[in-house]
């Protein structure tokens, strides 16, 4: 009997173990730092980041993901605003995708001036290309005023993007 306890104790911690190790295989949680995110994440939000999301489903315009630039080692949340094969353009506080006008209905907080604000620019302005090339996302955060992001240092690659974001309950 003594043995059998033994066992089913063994085999629980052996389970246990295994979902914490599975779960921080799958899922991610990182902290908000600074403001680029705002009204959508406050900074010292927990947010979840999914790295399956990248596996099972394709990344579409308006996703906020996790990432990281290789040549600075440095982590940044973004919305994703082009997509590959995507021509895109600000103009007059408005995101043109393909020719089209497209809302963004997260900058919705039109009171608050802290989201609009993104400035006239052509995406050959900035990368020097008319379309975003396969593999290659364009990404700006929600405080347009206040955020580093692809119109400073370019197109994310999907093998720095570290995951999809969920926010942490």
């Amino acid at each position: 009997m003594k043995k059998k306890r033994k066992i089913a104790f063994t085999t629980l911690i052996i389970i246990c173990l295994s979902a914490i190790f599975i779960k921080n295989l799958i899922f991610v949680e990182y902290k908000v730092e600074g403001v680029s995110m705002q009204p959508t994440y406050e900074e010292g939000k927990l947010l979840s980041v999914n790295r399956l999301s990248l596996f099972f489903h394709s990344l579409k315009r308006f996703d906020v993901i996790l990432f990281q630039l290789p040549e600075s080692n440095e982590t940044y949340v973004k919305r994703i605003i082009g997509l590959p094969g995507d021509e895109i353009h600000y103009k007059d506080d408005m995101l043109y995708v393909n020719g089209e006008a497209m809302e963004e209905p997260f900058l919705s907080h039109k009171s608050s001036n802290l989201s609009k604000s993104t400035g006239n620019f052509t995406l050959e302005e900035v990368i020097d290309k008319t379309r975003i090339p396969e593999g290659y996302f364009f990404v700006i955060g929600d405080n347009r005023l206040q955020s580093r992001d692809s119109r400073h240092f370019g197109l994310v690659h999907i093998d720095n993007i570290i995951g999809k974001v969920g926010e942490k309950k």
